[in-house]
């Protein structure tokens, strides 16, 4: 099957109307059956939070949950933990009402632009992987040298061995801080595309003071979205499951872009949350 929806669900204006905040998640179910959490990023959630969104969504609303930042090297100091394993351990805490429910997709490691090839990074994405056995984990670069043609095949080939997910971007090609697009699946049960934008000014400008506002302000034309639909067929016959998310919502164009995407690939989703919030 492939899901199609975008990361989080309270920046999206064009999907909602007089619908107030504590609202938002049930009448996003209304028009895309999979979601990815922003919130588990910056701060391991409490497991009521993760209950109530379980409870707002329909029972085939699948969720993809971005790793918690000390756990991907993004975190400034020291973490709030007392060890890394203590930190793992409150993160899978807190997946518990998604995996009892059955709604995670994954979970998504996003590594930083400075975490390159090396071996010892090789060898923190396997202590990741161990800590997380048994749950479906993707694994998403920012670093060229994953990829370049050195280490490429030996990326692709260890993503397999270790079953990750592949995290595949669309995004700006702006220096060793990006990726480029690989369209190969490392895991049949599932596969992760993520579009960025192609915005390269706000990719490289991230010292601005302003540079979060502007890094993912980006609209795909038609053209640029027709461009991936035989790369998505392909996929979708490489993974059982094929999901795609939308990240390029600065100026809020993410929800629009899904959509569009949607309507290319002839899909129409049954299961979705009935749209009743704004009746009145």
């Amino acid at each position: 099957m492939i899901y199609v929806g975008v990361t989080g669900w309270g920046d999206h204006d064009t999907l909602y109307e007089n619908v107030p905040a504590r609202d938002k998640l049930k009448e996003y179910g209304a028009h895309f059956p999979v979601v990815e959490v922003d919130a588990s990023f910056y701060a391991v959630q409490p497991v009521k939070n993760v209950r109530k969104w379980v409870d707002e969504t329909p029972d085939a609303f699948r969720f993809i949950v971005k790793a918690y930042q000390g756990m991907t090297g993004h975190q400034r100091g020291e973490i709030p933990f007392e060890s890394k394993d203590a930190m793992f351990e409150a993160f899978k805490e807190s997946l518990v009402p998604f995996l009892e429910s059955g709604k995670l997709a994954m979970v998504l490691f996003q590594f930083p632009p400075w975490f390159d090839c090396t071996k010892d990074n090789v060898n923190y994405i396997r202590f990741c992987r161990e800590q997380m056995q048994g749950i479906p984990v993707s694994l998403e670069f920012r670093h060229q040298s994953w990829y370049s043609p050195e280490f490429r095949q030996g990326t692709l080939g260890f993503m397999k061995d270790e079953d990750w997910i592949h995290s595949i971007c669309d995004e700006p090609q702006a220096g060793e801080g990006s990726v480029p697009r690989v369209v190969e699946a490392t895991n049949g049960d599932a596969t992760l595309i993520r579009f960025h934008g192609r915005n390269v000014y706000g990719w490289n400008h991230t010292g601005k003071e302003n540079w979060r506002e502007v890094r993912y302000l980006y609209r795909y034309n038609q053209a640029e979205l027709e461009e991936w639909i035989p790369h998505i067929r392909k996929l979708d016959q490489e993974s059982e499951d094929l999901y795609i998310l939308f990240n390029n919502n600065s100026g809020g164009d993410a929800a629009d872009n899904a959509k569009q995407m949607i309507e290319l690939l002839g899909i129409q989703y049954s299961g979705l949350a009935p749209k009743q919030l704004d009746l009145f």
